[in-house]
This record gives C-alpha cells, sequence and structure tokens, in this order.
C-alpha cells in the first residue's frame, strides 16, 4: 500500500489506544528514516526515537506504521514514482498533496485515528486540505523537532492531522508538553475572527465566510499586507535549507528527475536573496502580530482553489499556487490549522485555515472545535 511504507505495531496494545502514523522524516528507532527516497533507501536504521515519537509512545499511543512522503519533503504534490503515491481518498483522480502526503491519506482513508507530518511551507495544511482532514502547523518551535528531518530549519514544524479536533487536541496534548487542555478545550464564543481578504475560488471564499458566519463569531474583513512577498521569501528559505540538507545527494544519481531539478535550482539561491527573504520575514511577522491586536484569530481559505488532477501534475501543470496562502505563515512562525469545510455543489472538501498569534496553539483549536461543532449540528 502506498500510503504507508512500512506497517508494525509499537506502543499501546489496549484495544482503546489511539493509533498514529508517522511521517517517514521523523525517527522511529529500528526503522530507516529515508525520507521516502531511493537516495536514503540503504541508511541505517535510526538508533533512538524521534522525541515527539517517545512522547506519543509515553502517552500510550499506538503507532502502527511509518507514512510516505513527497521525496524529501520537498514538493507540494505528494507524487512518488519510488515509493508510489498515496491515494487521495476525497478523490482518487486529484493529488493527495505534499510532502505529508501519506499522513494526510492515512487518516483520510482511517487507517489510524492521527497521523504525524512535517510543515515547511504548508506540507502539514495542504496536505490536509485535498484530503478532506484536519492538519495542525503548530507556533514554530512549540514542538521537539529533535530526531526530524532536515536537523536544522528555521520554518519546519511537526504536527498532527487527525478527522476530528477532539484527536488534534489528545495529540497536541501529548507531543507538546505545555499544551493546556483546558484553553484548548473552552467554549471560544467570545473570541473575534478576522476574515482575511484573499485571492481564492469564489465558492472556496465563500464557504469559509459561511463556516466562521455559522458558528456565530464576532467577524470583521482584513487585509492583511505582504502575503505575496512572504509566499515568494519562504520559498529563498526553503530553498537554502533544503539544499544545505540534502543537495549532496543530486550526486548520488537516485533522485527522482523532478526532485533532482529543484535541488540543484535551489543551490542557485543566494545569500542576497536570503537577505532579502529574512527582511521580509520581519516585516511579515510584524503585520500578523498586528493584525492579531484586533482580533483573535485569522481566517481564510487553506488553498486557493481544489487539489489539482494527477494527470494534470504528471503533464507539467504548476502547483505552485497551492502554498500562496500557508507558506507565509511558516516564514512567520504563527500557529495554523485547517479544516475541512464543505462548498456549494461538489462533494469535495475545502480547508478553512485559522491562524493564531505565537503560543496561542490551544486558541486556535478552541476556535476550530465551534467551527466543527457548528458545522455538524
Amino acid at each position: 500500500m502506498s500510503t504507508l511504507l512500512e506497517q508494525f505495531s509499537l506502543g499501546g496494545h489496549d484495544a482503546a489506544s489511539p493509533t498514529i502514523v508517522v511521517k517517514d522524516s521523523i525517527d522511529i528507532a529500528g526503522y530507516r528514516t529515508t525520507g521516502a527516497s531511493r537516495a536514503l533507501a540503504d541508511v541505517a536504521p535510526a538508533r533512538q526515537h524521534a522525541a515527539v515519537v517517545q512522547r506519543l509512545l509515553d502517552h500510550g499511543w499506538h503507532i502502527v506504521g511509518k507514512a510516505n512522503m513527497h521525496e524529501l519533503a520537498f514538493g507540494m504534490t505528494g507524487i512518488n514514482a519510488f515509493t508510489g503515491t498515496p491515494i487521495n481518498p476525497q478523490d482518487a483522480t486529484r493529488i493527495p498533496g505534499g510532502s505529508s502526503s501519506g499522513s494526510a491519506a492515512a487518516v483520510g482513508a482511517r487507517l489510524a485515528d492521527a497521523a504525524l507530518g512535517t510543515d515547511t511551507g504548508g506540507s502539514i495544511r495542504g496536505p490536509a486540505a485535498c484530503c478532506g482532514v484536519i492538519g495542525l502547523k503548530p507556533t514554530f518551535g512549540r514542538v521537539s523537532r529533535v530526531g526530524a528531518a532536515p536537523a536544522t530549519s528555521t520554518l519546519d514544524c511537526v504536527g498532527p492531522f487527525a478527522r476530528e479536533m477532539r484527536t488534534i487536541v489528545a495529540a497536541m496534548s501529548a507531543i507538546s508538553p505545555l499544551f493546556d487542555l483546558s484553553i484548548a478545550t473552552r467554549e471560544a464564543s467570545d473570541m473575534r475572527v478576522g476574515i482575511v481578504r484573499a485571492e481564492a475560488q469564489q465558492d472556496i471564499a465563500q464557504a469559509v465566510e459561511l463556516a466562521v458566519r455559522n458558528a456565530d463569531f464576532a467577524l470583521e474583513h482584513i487585509d492583511l499586507p505582504g502575503l505575496a512577498d512572504a509566499f515568494t521569501a519562504g520559498l529563498s528559505i526553503i530553498n537554502r535549507e533544503t539544499s544545505a540538507a540534502f543537495g549532496h545527494l543530486v550526486e548520488t544519481g537516485h533522485l527522482q528527475p523532478d526532485l533532482e531539478a529543484r535541488l540543484r535550482a535551489a543551490a542557485n539561491t543566494s545569500n542576497q536573496d536570503v537577505k532579502d527573504a529574512e527582511r521580509v520575514r520581519a516585516h511579515f511577522t510584524q503585520a500578523v502580530d498586528h493584525a492579531l491586536e484586533t482580533v483573535d484569530v485569522l481566517v481564510m481559505p487553506t488553498l486557493p482553489d481544489f487539489p489539482v488532477t494527477l494527470e494534470q501534475a504528471r503533464n507539467g501543470t504548476s502547483v505552485i499556487a497551492m502554498s500562496s496562502l500557508i507558506r507565509p505563515f511558516n516564514l512567520s512562525g504563527h500557529p495554523a490549522l485547517s479544516l475541512p469545510i464543505p462548498v456549494k455543489n461538489t462533494t469535495l472538501k475545502a480547508g478553512l485555515q485559522i491562524i493564531g498569534r505565537h503560543g496561542a496553539d490551544e486558541q486556535v483549536c478552541a476556535v476550530a472545535s465551534r467551527i466543527e461543532a457548528a458545522l455538524s449540528a
């Protein structure tokens, strides 16, 4: 099965133990961390668990496998010619999204209660929106990355996928030592919501607003300056840091051609590119912080449109715009969650993205839980 690279049983065996799969960029002792790449297929098995894996086991979670992914976590489609492409549980003809494709697909296909993924430029929230599940990118630094690849990153976050908010909250309670359940599960009716004006398909934008209105939040429409610049700057940082981590694998000759081409291009990221990106990072972070002075959370679509088909992606249709509304919040480090919502005239669900203040991951979860409850009422 291409969704899971390996299936096994680790941790709690009680029938009541929640089950979880772990993305193949996160170490599990005794298993290879290959990043779903032929270039790392023969790497030595991990000698110890990643910090998040150990915390899951300590909290009674049952790990049932390693999840497939876009090769080396450097892509948005989830297509992988080496390990196979996970099937999108919403629509098998469409891409599952990347890079945490297997994690999102496994949750959507009910192979586990939850999954761990990583998000450097939208790699949790994008697949979650594609596959119709929930995905949370925590505040940068909130969850330990010890034992996750790449070892060094100023953008990457480990976070959970699930089908229900209560499972997201339970997973965060396990992997984030200071996660406050009382805040995450509180009644959020008094929260103020800012709906960000963003370029997205009209039906998706309308579905986002309708979901917020049905949850009876006090809301206002706001502009968030610098989104486009942050999107571009985020790619510069990703390219520099991914090249530093994996650029040496180009010479192995074992990378898929599309990934090899992206890594070669990433190596050309200049010091000036990075300097300019860091300037944008500072300005955009300030802009988000300023917007969150007048509202408690920001809301906008996760993706500007529905995911393209596998055929379109394989024929060269660009997917770069998929991350236009999600990558900026990797650059700024704010917590961001994607919640599936229905859209008029289609069976496909889109993603509603909720962005909170630095460290306010619990508040984001509380708002998401209220919207979830309103959607199921």
